[in-house]
């Protein structure tokens, strides 16, 4: 099945691209907006949050309520969210209501009414959302890490907290709108069954004349790297561990990853094995790679009874320190099973193709093809990720711990410095 990646940029800034999938019956679309939360006030942040929630409550010609049945009407399976870089919109439909779902999210985009009325509602859902991960003792975890580790604009959660949301007016709704709301910058990508000629002729007139606009970027604070501990009156220990890795556009990114799949992908995966079902540590064991632009890690996770907190932490950095050491060629034959697999199934996904070919836009400049990233995988072998791990081996761990005791590194083992 040959692949075909399509791009136009607009006079605006505005970068349309798309990969046709014309054995499909459906199209989705993705809308990656430069309005993330590291644009937010430093006292104020949740505001593009905030703000991603009152975009939808009413635009061009639509109140809150017409807008949620307009999108219903279209069968359009529609999602919204605000990270670090972006606010993000977009959705899943049938291949013809593509042009549709355009119009909606050029109304969104360019005609809010950010109804002063609905101010406190969308509070409610934004105070939700912080309750939500409150209770969530292991995101808590993740996300005080990922803060430590990268600093500030980089680190924050885009949640906010319930001080900062609590803070923002209907002013700071509307200037965060005005500022950072923008085509310059914008990625609308789209995939699955449609007409490329159409769809670009569709999405200049309806986003073609948006006004292009300059945006100052943040001044970044230095990280906070050692450990830290949360107390946290519980039967449990949430461990979470970061060490630095290679950011997606780095050319070697894809041997960094092999070196995290080994240790994490799968059942079969070392930590799995060696830390949950040979020792019975804890109930669940993860590594992933964690990239922003130009800075990423590798970030691991295991949640576990107090009691065994200490002896998890101990096999963890044992098992991360053990990977310089190297890799084996039966442990590379099965990630790479792992990864095609999964590759197949984005191909048959034009949901999972948006956000893969926008992110690819944001980080590369260009796309990758499904083609190009299976030859990537392919090419991997046991002595170009050793060689790789003999240089760059995991080091200078960053660790926060949330539960009743803090931790300590094992013996030998140092975290890494502010």
């Amino acid at each position: 099945m040959s692949e075909q990646i399509l791009n136009h940029t607009f006079d605006n800034g505005l970068v349309l691209v798309g990969q046709p999938m014309d054995w499909l019956q459906s199209a989705a679309l993705s809308v990656n907006v430069p309005a993330g939360c590291r644009y937010d006030h430093p006292n104020k942040i949740g505001t593009a949050n905030f703000v991603c929630e009152m975009v939808q409550r009413g635009c061009g010609n639509m109140n809150s309520r017409q807008f949620i049945e307009e999108l219903d009407s279209f069968g359009i399976d529609h999602h919204s969210s605000a990270s670090m870089y972006h606010t993000h919109f977009g959705g899943a439909f049938c291949a013809p209501q593509l042009h549709d779902a355009i119009s909606i999210y050029a109304d969104v985009l360019q005609r809010p009414h950010l109804p002063e009325e609905q101010l406190e509602d969308g509070r409610l859902v934004c105070f939700q959302e912080i309750r939500a991960i409150e209770d969530d003792l292991a995101q808590r975890a993740l996300i005080t890490l990922r803060g430590r580790f990268y600093g500030d604009p980089d680190g924050r959660d885009c949640h906010g907290t319930m001080q900062s949301v609590q803070s923002i007016t209907q002013s700071d709704i509307a200037d965060f709108y005005q500022a950072n709301y923008r085509p310059n910058g914008t990625v609308l990508a789209v995939a699955g069954k449609f007409d490329w000629d159409a769809t670009r002729d569709f999405v200049g007139e309806k986003l073609g004349q948006w006004a292009k606009k300059e945006v100052a970027q943040p001044t970044p604070t230095a990280p906070e790297h050692g450990i830290h501990h949360i107390p946290f009156e519980s039967q449990q220990t949430h461990i979470a561990i970061a060490y630095p890795s290679l950011p997606y556009a780095h050319p070697d990114y894809f041997i960094a990853r092999g070196a995290v799949g080994v240790m994490s992908d799968g059942m079969s995966s070392r930590l799995f094995t060696e830390v949950r079902e040979k020792r019975g540590l804890c109930y669940t064991v993860f590594a992933s790679s964690h990239s922003i632009k130009d800075n990423a890690c590798v970030v691991c996770y295991s949640g576990t009874a107090a009691e065994r907190a200490q002896e998890t932490l101990d096999v963890i950095i044992h098992e991360l320190t053990e990977l310089q050491k190297g890799i084996r060629e039966d442990e590379l034959k099965r990630l790479k099973t792992q990864i095609q697999s999964g590759l197949i199934m984005q191909q048959e996904s034009c949901r999972a193709r948006t956000g893969a070919i926008a992110g690819d836009w944001f980080h590369l400049g260009r796309v990758r093809t499904l083609d190009e990233i299976t030859d990537g995988i392919d090419n991997l072998t046991v002595d170009v990720i050793n060689s790789y791990l003999e240089k760059n081996p995991p080091a200078n761990f960053d660790v926060v711990t949330l539960g009743p005791q803090p931790l300590e590194m094992p013996r030998g083992i140092s975290t890494a410095t502010t």
